[in-house]
């Protein structure tokens, strides 16, 4: 036995049933859970043997997003170097992104613990390992731009309004990141939305450079009123390679679509994520994107002519595939539920973005909406499958 397990076996009895400090079991068991799986078994049958448990469930997602947490420390440095005109070198870029988003992480995560810890401590339950896994998606949604008093207010309304209130983790059905960021957007549209939120400038500085292009790619898209919306981009100087590996102005983590794509097959691999979910997004954008394309006429909006590889390539699409749709509490649990899940996301998100300038993004709402619909789907499934059976029983 290693000198990290005696130290954890002779301070449990202080927290277990009857110690000093019962009430703060919570906190000893979530510090023990970082090192050790729960010492916890089953007494009775029937007995799982399954080293995918909730907690490396949840800690896999989290690995899958440290890379999302790299890019978004180099872009958003990068992006503010090229907007304050200043040399994009490497070690300065880098910097002035951790000096971003390392405050709002830890924010995140303060307020988070705090609210989860309140609960348990209430409740008398142990901490959720869901909290983990929605702090790190949350500041990946944001601008870099986002105050820090309105992360903490972000984060605190996803998981007390968007989880806890429904009884924590596994009962709520809305995604406690998205949550938050859906509130953040219409609390404050000025903060959340808008070219100039997507950029930190220099100190000094009170706008970009001339050569300097704050609009995201699906801002570009949605202004764009004649010609083609990939021209647009281009002439914005938003190459195929800028869209893909998400070099532009977008929120801090969930522009890069090749990481996302990494993460998905990640997530896939290790059992974590459900196929089916992703390709039904895929299947949803590919097929509403495409019949948009065949019914557009010659005067139509440019953005109904847009691609459906283009649809998926910008913006945070990919990042809501990969992510947030694959959430096991708030998406349904049957195959084929999963299946009209995620094709009804994609479809709604591509009608939301073509058909409602308000929402130029489109997948956070879709995701959010259609969390209302999963428990349905689920109940659709189950009844079509009884309705098979019953008449084949004697």
């Amino acid at each position: 036995m290693n000198p990290i397990n005696r130290f954890f076996d002779s301070q449990r009895r202080h927290f277990e049933k009857g110690g000093r400090f019962e009430t703060y079991y919570f906190v000893y068991e979530n510090i023990e859970s970082i090192f050790y799986p729960p010492p916890h078994v089953t007494t009775a049958s029937p007995m799982v043997r399954d080293r995918l448990d909730v907690k490396r469930f949840m800690f896999l997602v989290v690995v899958a997003l440290l890379p999302h947490y790299a890019f978004g420390v180099f872009n958003v440095g990068y992006q503010s170097h090229l907007a304050s005109g200043l040399p994009p070198d490497l070690w300065p870029v880098v910097a002035k992104g951790l000096q971003v988003v390392v405050p709002m992480v830890v924010v995140t995560y303060a307020v988070g613990y705090f609210w989860e810890a309140l609960f348990a401590t209430v409740r008398k339950h142990e901490i959720s390992e869901g909290l983990f896994v929605s702090c790190a998606l949350f500041p990946l949604t944001l601008p870099p731009t986002q105050p820090l008093w309105q992360v903490a207010l972000g984060i605190s309304f996803g998981v007390v309004i968007g989880k806890e209130i429904f009884g924590g983790t596994g009962r709520n059905f809305l995604n406690p990141a998205l949550t938050g960021r859906a509130f953040l957007y219409f609390a404050y549209p000025v903060q959340t939305s808008g070219d100039a939120v997507w950029t930190v400038l220099a100190a000094g500085r009170t706008a970009p450079v001339d050569a300097f292009t704050s609009a995201t790619p699906l801002a570009v898209a949605a202004a764009t009123e004649t010609g083609s919306v990939p021209q647009a981009w281009v002439d914005a100087g938003y190459s195929t390679a800028k869209l893909f590996f998400g070099l532009y102005p977008d929120s801090i983590g969930a522009s890069a679509t090749f990481l996302c794509i990494l993460g998905a097959l990640f997530l896939i691999t290790v059992g974590v994520a459900d196929h089916r979910i992703i390709l039904g997004d895929i299947l949803g954008f590919l097929a509403t994107a495409g019949l948009l394309n065949l019914v557009a006429g010659p005067g139509s909006s440019p953005y109904l002519h847009l691609s459906p590889l283009h649809h998926l390539l910008v913006g945070g699409a990919a990042f809501g595939i990969a992510y947030m749709t694959t959430d096991p509490v708030s998406a349904p649990a049957m195959p084929g539920a999963r299946w009209v899940y995620g094709f009804l996301i994609g479809m709604l998100t591509v009608l939301m973005r073509v058909f409602n300038p308000a929402f130029p993004e489109g997948i956070g709402i879709a995701i959010l909406f259609m969390n209302c619909f999963a428990p349905l789907l689920d109940e659709v499934q189950v009844k079509m499958r009884l309705k098979k059976r019953v008449p084949n029983v004697r």
